[in-house]
C-alpha cells in the first residue's frame, strides 16, 4: 500500500492574496481526499490569525492543515526550515494513502519544495558584510539580479538582509520539479482582486484584527519583526491617533495590493504552472484529480 501511495500527486495551487485558493483547495481536498499544507510566510506564526488570514477553523475542520502555528512571533524560521518541514509532511500524507495539496503565495517557499532547493547551512559572512554596506536602492537591485523577493518590510535594512541570507540555494540549473505535480496558478482581474482585497480588509476588521493586534503587541511588542508587517503598524498609528479609521482602511488594502504584486512577480517566474481564474482551475484540477482517481 505504502508503495502505491507514492505515487499519488502534488497538488500545488498558488495566487496572490485573496485570490480565493484556500477556499479552492480545502473545496478540493474535500472531494478528493486530501490534506494541505499552507506555504505562508505569515501564518506559520502563533497568535497571527486575522491579520494573516489563516484558514478559519470551519476550513481547518473540513481537511487536515498543515504549516499553521509552527513557531513563536519572533522566532526564527528559514525557507530552508519549511521545506524539511514540508517535505515530511508530504511522506506522510502519501503514507496516509492521501493526496497531499501544498497552498499558498510565498514563492520561496513554494519553489523550495518544488524544485527541491539545497540551501546552505552556514551564514555566508563575506556576503553579510557587503550587504550590509550596501544602500537600499542598491539592496534591491541585488534581489532583483537574484531573483529574491523582497519582505513584506521592505524598508529596512536588516530585513532584507535576512531574505537575501534566507534566499541562498544551490538550485539545479534546469529547475526540474522533483514531484510529480499538478501545479495551478489563480489569475483575477486586477480591479476584481482589489476589491477582493478590500473586502477581505473589512472583515479582518469586522472579525477583531484591531484587538488581535493589541494583544500580540502586549505580548511580543509592537517592534517585533512579527508586528512589522500585514496590517499592524497600519493599527498601531490608529491607537495613536495617526490616521482615522478609514485610513487605516485604504492604507491596509494598499499594503495587501503591493503584496499581491510582489507574489505575482515571483510566482510568473515558475513556468511549469498552469495559470487560471478561479473557476477554470476549479474545473481543471478537478479533472486531473478525477483521472488519478
Amino acid at each position: 500500500m505504502a508503495a502505491e501511495s507514492v505515487e499519488l500527486p502534488l497538488v500545488v495551487i498558488v495566487g496572490p492574496t485573496a485570490s480565493g485558493k484556500t477556499s479552492l483547495a480545502t473545496d478540493l481536498a474535500r472531494r478528493f481526499n486530501g490534506e494541505i499544507i499552507c506555504a505562508d510566510s505569515r501564518t506559520i506564526y502563533r497568535g497571527l490569525d486575522i491579520a494573516t488570514a489563516k484558514p478559519s477553523q470551519a476550513e481547518q475542520k473540513l481537511v487536515p492543515h498543515w504549516g499553521l502555528d509552527l513557531v513563536e512571533p519572533g522566532d526564527r524560521f528559514t525557507a530552508a526550515d519549511f521545506k524539511k518541514y514540508a517535505d515530511q509532511k508530504i511522506v506522510e500524507i502519501r503514507g496516509r494513502g492521501h493526496i497531499p495539496f501544498l497552498v499558498g503565495g510565498t514563492g520561496l517557499y513554494i519553489d523550495a519544495v518544488f524544485f527541491g532547493y539545497q540551501f546552505g547551512g552556514v551564514v555566508n559572512e563575506k556576503l553579510r558584510l557587503e550587504l550590509q554596506q550596501m544602500s537600499l536602492d542598491e539592496l534591491y537591485d541585488y534581489c532583483e539580479q537574484h531573483r529574491i523577493n523582497l519582505p513584506e518590510n521592505d524598508k529596512n535594512k536588516r530585513y532584507i538582509i535576512r531574505a537575501i541570507e534566507n534566499s541562498t540555494a544551490n538550485v539545479t540549473p534546469n529547475r526540474t520539479p522533483i514531484y510529480k505535480n499538478i501545479i495551478v496558478g489563480i489569475t483575477t482581474d486586477k480591479n476584481k482582486l482589489r476589491d477582493q482585497i478590500e473586502a477581505r480588509i473589512e472583515q479582518m476588521l469586522e472579525n477583531g484584527v484591531v484587538e488581535e493586534a493589541i494583544k500580540l503587541g502586549k505580548k511580543y511588542g509592537w517592534n517585533s519583526e512579527s508586528m512589522t508587517s500585514n496590517i499592524y503598524p497600519l493599527v498601531r498609528q490608529y491607537l495613536q491617533n495617526e490616521v482615522t479609521f478609514n485610513e487605516l482602511k485604504s492604507q491596509a488594502a494598499i499594503v495587501d495590493w503591493r503584496l499581491a504584486k510582489r507574489q505575482l512577480t515571483w510566482l510568473k517566474r515558475n513556468k511549469f504552472i498552469h495559470w487560471d481564474d478561479l473557476g477554470r482551475a476549479n474545473t481543471y484540477l478537478s479533472d486531473q484529480l478525477a483521472s488519478t482517481a
